[in-house]
């Protein structure tokens, strides 16, 4: 069942399911997910700090990035990962190669952390918690009744208060890279800006993930359950089988 185990925020999706473990590594797409991820990261700075050669370096990146997308698809394995993996590592290689400067790698990388800061702040000001909308977009969409759907999380006061929370936590996640980061590129410290961009990136995500779970775990469990208890109720009324509904909502 390994292989069926959701990935990235859609992994808190799950949070508050009855006998659900939550991995923060299953999460980030495991020890094979982590070590593709970081790799074309890792191979970037060390070869450019190693040759100097900002061609070279490029190259030998694209490779491998394409690499880790055939391997994937000869062992018949979901792509998606590798492949939006690839689309990334390829704007940022073609953003370094045409400026001719290695630093720029990493420019991409500080205008997406920038957006979804942004997004995510302005969602807190509307009170309406951007993690709580991804993570329940996820959980059930609302491929109808949308006002309703809406309305069942964030009518749940504690709930939505962990949903502030942890969005609150991204938006910190999304700044401090920033902080830490964009001094080091304009100052041009390509191999500190590499080595912190690494440490900062696929372990800072796994630890806002596991927080964001910690949080809304408990909330999101007894919402759940709440929610169970008003099916059953209604289907008594209606003069149904308790058993037929409710009993797929884990499923999602």
């Amino acid at each position: 069942m390994a292989g069926n185990k959701r990935t990235g925020l859609s992994a808190l999706a799950d949070a508050g399911n009855d006998g659900e473990d939550f991995s923060a590594i299953d999460a980030i797409g495991g020890p094979r997910g982590v070590i593709e991820s970081m790799l074309p990261g890792v191979v970037f700075v060390v070869l450019f700090v190693a040759t100097s050669n900002l061609n070279l370096t490029i190259a030998v990146s694209a490779v491998l990035a394409v690499l880790q997308v055939i391997v994937r698809l000869i062992q018949r394995q979901s792509v998606m990962g590798a492949v939006s993996g690839l689309v990334a590592v390829g704007i940022c290689l073609i953003w370094a190669w045409q400026t001719h400067e290695a630093r720029n790698y990493y420019i991409f990388g500080f205008i997406t952390n920038a957006g979804y800061a942004a997004l995510l702040a302005v969602s807190l000001i509307a009170r309406v918690p951007g993690l709580g909308l991804v993570v329940e977009f996820i959980h059930s969409l609302p491929t109808e009744h949308f006002k309703a759907w809406f309305h069942d999380w964030m009518d749940d006061k504690a709930l939505k208060r962990a949903y502030m929370i942890v969005t609150g936590l991204w938006v910190g996640l999304f700044l401090l890279r920033l902080v830490v980061q964009v001094p080091l590129y304009l100052t041009n410290h390509v191999a500190a800006l590499g080595v912190t961009r690494l440490l900062m990136g696929i372990p800072f995500w796994a630890l806002a993930i596991w927080a964001s779970y910690l949080i809304i775990a408990t909330p999101m469990h007894r919402h759940k359950v709440a929610a169970k208890k008003t099916q059953t109720e209604v289907a008594v009324d209606a003069g149904l089988e308790p058993s037929a509904t409710g009993k797929d909502d884990d499923a999602s």
